[in-house]
């Protein structure tokens, strides 16, 4: 993260372990964009407080602030800071690669992610035990990770869909993550997000984006 300046023009409501606050973080990053870190306690509820909800009526993060104008969701952040700041454009200028990108996001952000937030986690661990919770997400994961993969074959280069980092980097990166970190999601499986992991995993955008390097992270956080 950007060292904060006085009074930056972005602030970002963000939570650690949130894959969705990580991707703003990241893209914030490789734009070289200054910004105000305001954690979001979820466990203790503070996404639902009045203050809060005022920002962000679902009471989810991420929230963005830039001057006069609040973005809730990170697909709807992202695509506006690629058209207010296009300095590192997130998206390729070849529709046919910028569709592929957007079909990645896509997977990541409505096929994986939602079945494997905070909300359903807790759900399932209530009414079937926290073995099954384990089961649930590791199934979600690998079955986004198996389409991505053959998504991705085809166009794949240094990273997911070629030598530069785009918004599919972006969306891929939290996820895998999350996948290695928090559920234990064996990725002998998936040679590709394997190997572009291990280059994110070397770009300092990405790695000052990781949960572990977050102001609210817990000092023993991986």
């Amino acid at each position: 993260m950007a060292e904060n300046v006085a009074s930056p023009p972005l602030k970002l409501y963000s939570s650690w372990r949130s894959s969705c606050s990580q991707r703003v973080r990241i893209a914030l990053n490789l734009k070289g964009l200054n910004f105000e870190y305001k954690a979001v306690n979820l466990l203790k509820g503070e996404q639902f407080t009045p203050e809060y909800e005022k920002l962000n009526p679902i009471g989810y993060v991420p929230t963005l602030v830039d001057g006069d104008i609040v973005i809730a969701d990170s697909f709807a952040i992202l695509m506006y800071l690629e058209e207010k700041y296009p300095q590192h454009p997130l998206l390729p200028s070849d529709l046919s690669k910028r569709a592929v990108n957007y079909q990645a996001a896509n997977i990541v952000s409505s096929s994986i992610q939602p079945l494997q937030n905070l909300v359903v986690l807790k759900y399932i661990e209530e009414k079937s035990g926290p073995e099954e919770k384990l089961h649930w997400v590791q199934r979600v994961i690998e079955k986004g990770f198996a389409a991505l993969e053959k998504l991705l074959k085809a166009h794949a280069g240094k990273f997911a869909t070629g030598d530069e980092i785009f918004l599919a980097d972006v969306f891929l990166a939290p996820q895998i993550h999350g996948a290695i970190n928090r559920f234990s999601v064996d990725m002998s499986k998936f040679p590709l997000l394997s190997r572009l992991n291990e280059e994110y995993n070397a770009i300092a955008a990405f790695q000052d984006a990781e949960p572990s390097k977050q102001p609210d992270a817990p000092q023993s956080s991986s």
